[in-house]
């Protein structure tokens, strides 16, 4: 490609980029457009300077730019797609301002051009090089959901009951995404995921994608046509048994595993099988036995008929995920097409079975899920993982979750350090105001005119929006309540990201002394995500309290354990009669209540039954953790050395034609590492309420903190100071 670039003076790609700079100065001229415009002309910078690497490189080396082809020509697939879009959305916009045309169909292609130039233009840069350090995705294991009935509800373990959760918002999003409108819909959610994923692999990279019967023939079509048929290794039938039969057909008993390379070198690596056999008396063969009979092992073919399903009995490694796959299926995958060392990801990762199967077979892993119930499962396996291969004495790595929304949250800070300190106030301000008006629209506020420190009201309750990138303190709290009795009002809502140790329940007792009903709520990090926003489908969180306690060992003052003495959740009166009377007949829903978790309920009849689910606060908790040195360890991130006042992220490319610099830069908060856990499972439901000791290597003055996370998945942290020696 770099090569090929320079031929004829380079008049070809003069000749694109000219005229996709004229067609982003008509489309900036246009409002309709202008936006659209704006970010296609950011890509096409990008890709101006992609060109620029790839002609002076190309000509000194080939050897140089081979590994940058294929993300190069992604990235002039894109400027082309989104000038494509330009022109039709330019085009409907005109025929739109004319009265003319069907303006349905009209309103469509714009907001088909509006979503392109929001999540694909901006998209591939970023994740691609987080992961080229590491030289591409040797492997990736995919389980979409291909069952149109798998809309993410589960069952959950409450007081020794259990109960069906119902699917959170992103989860009611990705399930509309990938199911609204039949397989048409499933195929084009995972034909872009396809793309992307193949860009983030290595050359040797192999991808596995599982599914059944309903979507096979429609997936192979897709990875046909995004790897290429030549690249097809094999269509794995993993055949199972399970109870059930059909009666008007036979009973359907295997599952399908496409496996497609990026190239034509990938890592393979052969695998044997146990082939049970009446013994020949041949010499030439080895037989085995065990409790099952005489084998022989013979090489794994693409019939794979000895993984057997999980079975729900007690003790069988379920982890009450509904579409948990077998250890064993995963450990062929990773073995065939991995080395130890090498990366390899799961982007529908569930129940985490990838990750731990990874992680025992020393594989480098990523996965990631929209679900805060399956990362939570995810956590705990790891840990069990942890545990079992400290136990062999065998080495083993730390984790780390990290939240999208913090990340999403943190890009709005980011202002240029080239620019003047009033054009930086001004642009920072521009921030706030922006981030402020997203949240009240997600929270369903109407903004106040010229209300200075209060933002917005949402029925009779006043709301104040708290700081982006502080975590709020008594102060702020202290400034709420005197500028509700200032305006004679009683009832205020205060939504933020984090509030500070220490605060609850001790601040809401005083504003209920001073007359303010106050109900603190956290952002939750879905109100970016447009789509929810718009149609009003935000829950924010409400706050849950953790008290915990220190107990000082009394002979050596070095050492220390940390008791979990209470949590309970604080929420608005009156929410549970809301929900009671939008609920529909037949459905049910779960409140928080003065500190009980209470399953409402309506019947057929409209008659409406509440039932306590959590007898006593330790029903809340399904796993807490302590950091007995919290402050230690600072989370560092990478970030481009001019950051924009937009805010890019990182993969951006300076006009000039170099990559920008990147440098290190601390987000304000720092790593929590689990020091200790306890965690219930479906085998043993106890959870011990005090640590073991702590020993502290000196005196002094340390910040513990403790994570608490919920029976739906949800994590709470408090610090508490303590003085040692």
């Amino acid at each position: 490609a770099g090569r090929k670039l320079a031929q004829n003076g380079g008049r070809a790609v003069m000749a694109f980029g000219k005229f996709v700079t004229e067609e982003i100065a008509a489309g900036k001229a246009e409002p309709a457009t202008a936006d659209f415009a704006a970010r296609l002309e950011k890509a096409a910078g990008e890709l101006q300077g992609a060109t620029m690497w790839f002609m002076a490189n190309g000509m000194k080396d080939p050897n140089n730019i081979g590994a940058g082809a294929v993300p190069y020509m992604h990235l002039v697939g894109v400027v082309a797609v989104g000038l494509m879009w330009l022109k039709m959305a330019r085009a409907a916009a005109g025929l739109k301002a004319a009265g003319e045309g069907d303006t349905a169909f009209l309103d469509a292609k714009l907001v088909t051009a509006r979503y392109f130039a929001e999540r694909v233009l901006p998209e591939a840069g970023a994740l691609r090089r987080q992961i080229e350090d590491a030289g591409g995705l040797k492997l990736i294991y995919i389980d979409p959901p291909f069952d149109v009935s798998a809309d993410f509800s589960m069952d959950i373990e409450i007081a020794g009951e259990t109960f069906h959760k119902e699917p959170n918002l992103l989860e009611q999003i990705a399930y509309r995404d990938t199911w609204g409108r039949g397989a048409d819909s499933f195929i084009a959610m995972i034909y872009e995921r396809l793309i992307l994923m193949q860009d983030l692999m290595h050359k040797e990279g192999t991808l596995y994608l599982h599914c059944d019967w309903r979507m096979s023939g429609l997936i192979r079509w897709a990875m046909d046509e995004v790897f290429g048929r030549d690249h097809l290794q094999n269509e794995i039938i993993w055949c199972y048994k399970s109870g059930g039969a059909g009666e008007s057909g036979f009973a359907p008993k295997h599952h399908t595993i496409f496996c497609y390379s990026k190239t034509d070198v990938p890592v393979f690596n052969q695998s044997t099988q146990k082939s049970y056999v009446l013994p020949s008396g041949n010499k030439n063969v080895t037989y085995y036995k065990d409790e099952e009979g005489t084998y022989t092992l013979v090489k794994v073919k693409d019939w794979w008929d000895d993984i057997g399903m999980i079975s729900t009995a007690p003790g069988t490694g379920r982890l009450g995920y509904p579409t948990q796959k077998p250890e064993g299926l995963l450990d062929r995958i990773i073995r065939a097409s991995s080395n130890s060392g090498d990366l390899v990801a799961d982007f529908f990762g569930g129940s985490g079975t990838l990750a731990a199967v990874a992680e025992k077979l020393g594989r480098r892993w990523i996965t990631s899920d929209l679900g805060k119930f399956g990362i939570h499962i995810t956590r705990k396996s790891l840990i069990e993982v942890q545990r079992e291969l400290k136990a062999g004495g065998k080495p083993f790595r730390a984790f780390e979750v990290l939240n999208l929304g913090r990340y999403e949250r943190q890009a709005y800070l980011n202002v240029s350090a080239n620019l003047s300190a009033k054009k930086k106030a001004d642009a920072l301000a521009r921030k706030e105001r922006e981030f402020r008006d997203l949240i009240l629209k997600a929270y369903r506020a109407e903004p106040l005119p010229d209300a200075g420190f209060l933002h917005g009201k949402n029925g009779g309750r006043l709301v104040v929006v708290g700081p982006i990138n502080l975590p709020v303190g008594r102060l702020f709290v202290e400034e709420v309540i005197t500028e509700c009795r200032k305006r004679g009002a009683s009832r205020a809502d205060v939504l933020v990201f984090e509030f500070e140790m220490g605060l609850f329940p001790a601040v809401l007792d005083e504003a209920k002394h001073k007359g303010i009903d106050l109900a603190p709520k956290t952002i939750p990090p879905e109100v970016f995500d447009k789509r929810a926003v718009e149609k009003g489908q935000v829950r924010f969180h409400d706050v849950a309290y953790i008290e915990v306690t220190p107990r000082f060992d009394k002979k050596n003052k070095l050492v220390l354990a940390v008791e979990l003495s209470d949590f309970s959740v604080y929420h608005l009166q009156g929410i549970a009669e809301a929900i009671a009377a939008e609920l529909k007949e037949g459905k049910s829903e779960v409140v928080c209540e003065q500190g009980k978790l209470i399953k409402i309920s309506k019947d057929k009849h409209g008659i409406v039954s509440r039932d306590v689910l959590t007898k006593k606060w330790t029903d809340w908790v399904d796993y807490w953790a302590v950091d007995f040195d919290y402050e230690s360890r600072k989370e560092i991130i990478k970030v481009p050395h001019r950051m924009g006042v937009e805010g890019e992220l990182p993969g951006v490319v300076k006009d000039e034609g170099e990559f920008i610099d990147f440098e290190e830069r601390w987000t304000g908060a720092y790593i929590f590492e689990n020091e200790w856990q306890s965690f219930r499972t479906r085998q043993n439901r106890d959870l011990e309420l005090t640590s073991v000791n702590h020993i502290y290597a000196k005196p002094g003055r340390y910040t513990i903190a403790v994570k608490v996370i919920d029976i739906f998945g949800n994590d709470t942290m408090t610090l508490v100071p303590v003085t040692i020696g």
